[in-house]
């Protein structure tokens, strides 16, 4: 389990935006799937719990939950949906990033995510057409598009080889695109497909303003980088230590010397007696002349009395 774990991990870390993206895509499609599956056993309604994540047409409901319009751009509940969704990203994904780099296309679909939420409660707001409805939107239709929009920009001319069709230039598979969405805009999906037309005016503006040398996501990445280091800075700060006042410690040697110090009534040597000194110097200067063995016992007994009283 552990070593699983590690190797997920270690993959995420490693891994591009792209895939990262494409990652949480398919984690939150499962989570989705696995709580429809569990609610309907339970008699839950799928829709009164998907709907706090998907964003809605009215500006007031999405009042009350704003993180809608970023969290309904990672979800998608349909298989075909996630599907066709991945396999746009990614072919797509994979182009952009020979030309841009991984921030950019992640600050990219983040721009047409949003301005696909925005067209989307524009249009249910505005058209006659959608009076008096709500919509939901969920899916990463509208930020998959605006990269593909954006690479088609970039490098019209490229030419991708597509089954059946064979050698194609980016450009008309662009065109080709907004048209089918275009066509199904009277349909049954058309507040998605309005969505589709925010991400691809997103892409649209991101391709243009880059072949004139202005990035338009260089704020966006600017502002993540800034709380990237925030977050390394907290995350690395370590509050400084209190100094505790400690008391200095003996030294050993100094205490063992303290210890044996004797009392300073003591300390005094005890003075020699005029006639312990006169004997002393005679013995010392007999041991002068002749030696210490020439000295009786009498005599050396006498020395050691005679020093260890002086000493």
């Amino acid at each position: 389990m552990a070593t699983t774990f590690n190797n997920i991990s270690f993959r995420w870390k490693t891994a591009s935006w792209l895939l990262k993206i494409i990652y949480i895509n398919i984690a939150v499609f499962l989570i989705l799937r696995i709580f429809a599956v569990v609610g309907f056993f339970f008699g839950a309604e799928t829709s009164s719990w998907l709907r706090w994540i998907e964003c809605p047409s009215s500006l007031s409901i999405l009042a009350q939950q704003p993180w809608a319009i970023l969290t309904y751009m990672f979800a998608q509940f349909d298989v075909l949906h996630i599907l066709f969704n991945m396999l746009w990203l990614y072919g797509f994904g994979r182009l952009f990033l020979e030309f841009n780099s991984q921030k950019q296309l992640l600050a990219l679909y983040i721009y047409g995510g949003i301005l696909g939420a925005i067209v989307f409660m524009l249009g249910y707001t505005f058209l006659p057409a959608f009076d008096h409805h709500i919509g939901w939107l969920i899916g990463s239709s509208a930020s998959a598009i605006a990269i593909v929009i954006a690479t088609a920009i970039l490098n019209p001319d490229y030419k991708v080889g597509l089954l059946f069709i064979g050698q194609i230039s980016l450009k008309w598979i662009a065109i080709i695109t907004l048209a089918i969405f275009f066509l199904g805009l009277s349909g049954e999906n058309s507040g998605g497909h309005m969505a589709h037309f925010g991400g691809a005016l997103a892409g649209a503006i991101y391709g243009l303003m880059m072949r004139r040398g202005k990035d338009i996501t260089r704020s966006f990445n600017l502002l993540l980088d800034g709380i990237a280091n925030t977050l390394t800075t907290f995350k690395n700060f370590k509050f400084p230590k209190r100094n505790k006042t400690k008391k200095p410690k003996a030294n050993k040697w100094d205490s063992t010397k303290s210890q044996r110090r004797p009392n300073s009534n003591s300390t005094e040597k005890a003075s020699a007696s005029p006639e312990d000194q006169a004997e002393l110097d005679k013995i010392l200067d007999k041991i002068k002349k002749s030696g210490y063995t020439a000295l009786s016992a009498e005599e050396k007994k006498r020395l050691f009395d005679v020093s260890k009283r002086i000493k």
